[in-house]
């Protein structure tokens, strides 16, 4: 009888729990049609929307005659890049996201980085995703390319790289960091 009991109480308590819990939808792939800009991708996206027009007229070109630095690519293997995080915001309106957007792509597909560990947010003008996605990032300028280890941002590229290539950029990032799980602990 007491198992019987238990096992009601923990049903019933998960039930309520679920009931209880809030959650918002969240709407992946948002379009709008803006006066000034035409089309606009913001909030949550998919590397998919930009193969489709209107983005599909700046993304595929860069994406196909960008050259990898291969050497520098194998170097970012090594370093395990694909074990971080990557937050992406960018502008579809914004012509460094144009360039930087597509080579950041093709780098990341040449390492097969997982898709889940990428996340991308498009801001309009005001750097303004509509659910405040980029809130906690503190934006100015876009694209900005977060590397991020157990969640934490250790660091980041703004609108270009430094040093002219972004896996170089990448890579200096990865060699710079030192975080440990234990670190993040303290």
């Amino acid at each position: 009888m007491k198992k019987i009991t238990k096992t009601l109480l923990i049903t019933a308590t998960s039930l309520l729990t679920f009931q209880s819990c809030d959650s918002q939808k969240v709407v992946v792939n948002r379009e709008v049609e803006t006066t000034n800009d035409g089309k606009m991708l913001l909030g949550t996206q998919t590397k998919n929307q930009f193969q489709k027009a209107p983005y599909s007229d700046w993304y595929v070109k860069e994406h196909d005659e960008y050259a990898i630095d291969q050497k520098t690519v194998d170097e970012l293997k090594k370093e395990k890049l694909n074990s971080y995080g990557i937050t992406l915001v960018m502008g579809t309106w914004c012509e460094d996201s144009h360039r930087e957007v597509p080579r950041l792509m093709k780098i990341l597909e040449s390492m097969n980085f997982p898709e889940q560990k990428l996340k991308i947010i498009a801001v309009n003008r005001k750097k303004e995703a509509p659910n405040g996605e980029e809130g906690v990032y503190n934006i100015q300028r876009v694209p900005t390319i977060i590397v991020q280890k157990y969640g934490k941002e250790i660091g980041r590229i703004i609108e270009y790289p430094t040093t002219g290539y972004l896996e170089r950029d990448l890579l200096e990032i990865l060699k710079k960091d030192n975080t440990t799980l234990k670190d993040l602990l303290k």
